[in-house]
């Protein structure tokens, strides 16, 4: 678990993390190689789900698509292990999916393709007992979700249990593109910061190359999400709108 934590540390710079969603399109894998060739530092990749619930439209409509198409667990993993990038994976999920494949059968799979670590948006902590047995034997970094909501005595052992980073959502709610960067952003960022030495990455209303490099001045870096899979929707280029994130970040 600390090769996450070491890989995400090692780049010296603010970390970028742009989301793809599994099996989106045919060629969802060249979305991915594009947003590491123009500077990823990890890509966190989702695998749909028929609820997301921590979703906005344009990633639940990246699923819905996903899923028309055919796409499981077995499919997203079987095309990762094309992957030619050299930095991490992260994946993104929910819990019912992982119940039902089997806590060490997936940790396991996960590992055989190459994912480094994993978010469940959806499993509380005080459940994640089992599932973080089987990801730690595996050797697959479980990551803790901190909410701007999350009380401090609760935060501090949020950071204690999460491996590879910590994940700080910056607003309360789904997914989605902001106009305006909440203040909540940097003030969770600030709060994880002050009680663990982890990577903190902030997600959830990080649109503009603007929003993360303010962001980034209170966390380790930002994952962005719902900018990347409008820009697939609509048929832009991914690795023009990282570069731009790229550029911001430094």
């Amino acid at each position: 678990m600390t090769a996450l934590i070491d890989s995400l540390r090692a780049t010296g710079r603010p970390v970028l993390v742009p989301y793809v969603t599994g099996g989106v399109a045919e060629n969802w894998m060249d979305h991915v190689h594009a947003a590491v060739d123009a500077g990823a530092d990890a890509v966190e990749i989702g695998i749909p789900f028929s609820d997301p619930v921590i979703d906005g439209p344009v990633i639940q409509a990246a699923s819905v698509r996903a899923l028309e198409r055919g796409t499981t667990p077995d499919t997203v993993l079987r095309d990762l292990a094309s992957y030619r990038g050299s930095v991490p994976l992260v994946v993104m999920t929910y819990y019912n999916l992982v119940h039902r494949y089997g806590h060490s059968a997936f940790a396991s799979r996960l590992a055989e393709v190459g994912v480094r670590g994993v978010v469940l948006a959806d499993l509380p902590m005080e459940e994640s007992a089992e599932w973080a047995e089987a990801a730690d034997a595996a050797g697959v970094a479980t990551v803790q979700i901190a909410a701007p909501s999350t009380p401090d005595d609760r935060l501090e052992e949020v950071c204690a249990r999460s491996k590879g980073f910590v994940y700080a959502m910056g607003v309360m709610g789904v997914t989605g593109e902001r106009a305006v960067l909440a203040d909540s952003a940097c003030a969770i960022a600030r709060r994880v910061r002050a009680v663990t030495d982890k990577p903190v990455l902030v997600g959830v209303g990080v649109s503009t190359p603007e929003n993360a490099a303010a962001v980034t001045e209170h966390a380790d870096g930002v994952v962005i999400g719902a900018p990347v899979m409008r820009r697939i929707a609509e048929g832009g280029s991914v690795g023009e709108l990282v570069g731009r994130f790229r550029s911001a970040l430094g």
